[in-house]
């Protein structure tokens, strides 16, 4: 039952980390609202379809991790009830494959967030100024989201190494 317990905590702790991306992504959608009715100088008019296509993105994962995560939380009482030693492995195999995903996460970011401070220095249009900073302000949100995601997930394998190996979970 502590297994069940600790994959429901993680789950739900998901699911409210998942409401960042989207109250990132209204924020991104207020911000080229904003700059579409106020915007007077060409930066500020440059500004209003890079921050809605990152508000966009930000809403797709949010609303997709979301549900996803959501309907994990029903399926882990079902899976746990079903054969909880088979669930067990599976979700030990699920955060270590989790785990692995985040390292090339937190070192893809951080290359495109140095193209994107490139393209700033060198291609001087508003434009593409514009897309530079919205781009970097739209990676640093997804690395504070996942980086507290990371440490959960971690956490959480932790948890599940250290509670029980197949044969409590056989007793259980």
């Amino acid at each position: 039952m502590e297994l069940q317990k600790i994959a429901t905590e993680w789950a739900k702790a998901e699911v409210f980390s998942t409401r960042f991306f989207i109250l990132f992504a209204i924020l991104f959608l207020i911000a080229s609202l904003g700059f579409w009715q106020l915007g007077k100088t060409d930066l500020a008019k440059a500004y209003i379809i890079p921050t809605m296509v990152a508000g966009l993105l930000l809403l797709t994962i949010g609303l997709g991790l979301f549900y996803t995560n959501k309907s994990r939380i029903i399926q882990f009482e079902k899976a746990y009830n079903d054969d909880a030693p088979a669930f067990y492995q599976s979700e030990i195999e699920r955060s270590e494959s989790t785990l692995k995903e985040y390292t090339i996460v937190f070192k893809v970011i951080p290359i495109l967030i140095i193209i994107a401070a490139l393209l700033i220095l060198f291609i001087n249009t508003p434009t593409w100024r514009a897309i530079g900073i919205t781009t970097i302000t739209m990676l640093i949100v997804i690395l504070l989201i996942d980086g507290t995601a990371h440490a959960r997930i971690e956490v959480y394998h932790e948890e599940l190494k250290s509670i029980m190996n197949l044969d409590k979970i056989k007793k259980v």
